[in-house]
């Protein structure tokens, strides 16, 4: 009979551990995803903050 439960068991030790990996990778693909939006965004404001502060295309001057 231990026998008998000892694999039961390891059944349910194995399918936890399948569940528990395929939480994982769902995790692990969400924030793949949220880093990329993230990086997009702040490139776009980094643009535009260069835009309205007058430094995209300008030249620098030197001192006279």
């Amino acid at each position: 009979m231990g026998v008998v439960c000892s694999a039961i068991a390891s059944v349910f030790s194995a399918i936890g551990r399948g569940l528990m990996a395929i939480v994982s990778a769902i995790g692990s693909v969400i924030n793949a995803i949220i880093g990329g939006i993230t990086s997009v965004f702040v490139a776009i404001f980094s643009c535009l903050g260069d835009v309205f502060c007058c430094r995209c295309g300008s030249r620098r001057r030197g001192a006279r």
